[in-house]
């Protein structure tokens, strides 16, 4: 059976299980495209380049136009509770490792919540927006960029890397989307709990390592995962400390 066209118009006539599809030369950012262009439906946008593609906070993305792969998902989960969110960001992380694995033939780990890291390099950053209803999660917006075939990186970010840059060869873009989106939809609606092997996909799941937070520096190993999302370390004196995302940083990241 013929796998769908990743070019396909987002207003086209659709099966009931196929998701919707759209390519754009260019866009401000996905996530802001699915915003202005709220529908019912799951939907995936890409483009060849972002003229304000972001990360976190107020982080920007630096992507080289048609080199890499930068998309959006919207998904309606069933039933998830809000309380429980963090559940979309271990199946979208969940989902990105094992692909990549599949296609680099390497260790792929996360980095605490959602980065996806090669050795000590960060290869592709998420960015999930949740609109509510009630105390259900309505709809999630799920941004990603993923370093691929771009061969230089020119930002002052710290630690980017690119497939091709592991490889030593280019990838083809649409095949890999279409394998990332397969694998999201089955991490998605699947109902099994995520908890125990996302926190083995941790990057620096063992070891100790240097943190540090508003009171200062301090060593500590990852003892585990929140249900909510919040990490919880393990000081040398054997005390837990537990922090939400931005709560903690580890320096040489």
């Amino acid at each position: 059976m013929s796998r769908p066209s990743l070019l396909d118009a987002c207003h086209g006539e659709k099966s009931k299980d196929e998701i919707q599809r759209l390519k754009l030369d260019e866009t401000v950012s996905t996530n802001q495209w699915l915003r202005d262009h709220d529908g019912p439906h799951d939907m995936v946008v890409w483009t060849d380049f972002q003229s304000a593609g972001r990360g976190c906070g107020s982080n920007s993305w630096e992507s080289e136009r048609g080199k890499n792969l930068l998309f959006s998902m919207r998904h309606h989960p069933h039933d998830l509770p809000a309380r429980r969110q963090f559940r979309i960001s271990m199946a979208v992380a969940l989902a990105l490792r094992d692909v990549l694995t599949r296609w680099l033939q390497t260790v792929i780990t996360v980095k605490w919540p959602n980065d996806i890291y090669w050795q000590d390099r960060k290869m592709a950053g998420i960015l999930i927006e949740n609109r509510l209803k009630g105390a259900l999660i309505d709809s999630s917006i799920i941004g990603i960029g993923l370093n691929i075939n771009q061969r230089e990186f020119l930002s002052d970010a710290p630690n980017p890397v690119s497939m091709c840059q592991i490889a030593g060869h280019e990838f083809d873009r649409e095949a890999l989307l279409a394998d990332i989106i397969d694998e999201m939809e089955r991490r998605l609606n699947a109902v099994d709990d995520l908890s125990e092997e996302y926190q083995l996909a941790l990057y620096r799941r063992t070891g100790f390592h240097h943190y540090s937070d508003k009171d200062g520096d301090f060593e500590a190993e990852i003892a585990g995962v929140k249900p909510d999302g919040r990490i919880i370390l393990r000081d040398t004196d054997g005390h837990e400390r537990i922090y939400a995302f931005k709560e903690v940083r580890n320096e040489k990241l």
